[in-house]
């Protein structure tokens, strides 16, 4: 990897050109990059990616827009998360973006680029694993394993918000930040096995897959959800989708008990949303280091040690 210049993008018809401030970095970053599990090669390009760059979540202030764009101006300070597949130049990590105008909200007021770029992808991810996936009401147990990571920590906060009670799972080094994000209790993942404690839990949001799934069914309630998010090691071949295959049969063969492996796209309706919760105070950004553009591929190797708390930002 490596900064390279290119020419400016140009936006196209219902695009608009956005000035670049801040992105973050996601695990996906650093799949395309190695081209791995093997299986993405089949979307990415089997010898060679298809498309240079990398970088999905985005925020910045709109210097052109397109013909037939939308409401937005030259001016706007926007945020958003990019769609696939794409065919521009750049992603994230650059200057300057083209994106279609559905894919941008605007950043509200109080919320820096550097916080705007952290929210888009891990805050909706953890907003349909809460609300939608988990169905999450006040007064149920949920379990969040991996709290402490960029999706883990939006978890916590949207789960307290919907009125549960949060059991987090994360490293001793974490343990405060999110029992200041509202965990009601926060399990040590060196030092106990939440799979063998008697507690059941209505919800279970995974986001790590540090447990097999059929030993997780045996602390889920009887009418239990179990999501799964994502893992953190992942082999070469199959990666993230061998968990996920597993959480697929429970699905199967579970009764009463319901199992999903979460997929959804950010849309502009959950951006406002994600800015709504920022604004009533229910959800703060938690970034927790910040690299300069030059220095991207730092920031991925460190997220790839899978001890970030966190958000891990770009600025430009």
């Amino acid at each position: 990897m490596r900064i390279e210049d290119v020419p400016t993008p140009e936006p196209g018809p219902g695009e608009i050109r956005i000035r670049m401030r801040a992105a973050s970095v996601n695990p996906a970053d650093a799949y395309m990059l190695r081209g791995w599990p093997y299986v993405l090669r089949l979307q990415t390009g089997l010898r060679r990616p298809k498309n240079i760059g990398l970088g999905l979540d985005f925020a910045g202030v709109i210097d052109r827009v397109g013909e037939t764009a939308t409401d937005l101006r030259p001016g706007d300070a926007v945020f958003g998360e990019m769609s696939t597949p794409f065919t521009g130049l750049t992603r994230s990590f650059a200057e300057y973006l083209c994106v279609p105008a559905e894919q941008a909200g605007k950043i509200p007021p109080g919320l820096s680029f550097e916080e705007a770029a952290s929210l888009p992808l891990t805050g909706s991810t953890a907003l349909y694993a809460v609300r939608d996936f988990g169905e999450l009401r006040p007064g149920q147990q949920v379990l969040i394993n991996g709290a402490g990571g960029g999706i883990g920590v939006h978890a916590v906060q949207l789960a307290k918000h919907f009125g549960a009670i949060v059991t987090a799972v994360c490293s001793e080094e974490k343990a405060s930040m999110v029992r200041e994000l509202g965990a009601d209790r926060v399990i040590d993942y060196r030092k106990i096995d939440f799979t063998a404690e008697d507690i059941r839990y209505d919800v279970i949001i995974d986001l790590v897959s540090s447990h097999s799934a059929k030993r997780c069914g045996r602390v889920l309630a009887p009418e239990g959800r179990f999501v799964w998010v994502g893992a953190v090691d992942s082999v070469p071949v199959f990666g993230p989708l061998r968990p996920a295959l597993a959480v697929m049969r429970m699905s199967l063969s579970a009764r009463g008990q319901r199992w999903s492996c979460l997929s959804r796209k950010t849309t502009t309706a959950d951006l406002a949303t994600l800015a709504g919760l920022f604004a009533e105070g229910a959800l703060r950004p938690v970034i927790g280091r910040r690299y300069p553009l030059e220095e991207v591929a730092d920031a991925i190797r460190y997220l790839e040690k899978g001890h970030a708390s966190g958000k891990v930002v770009i600025t430009i």
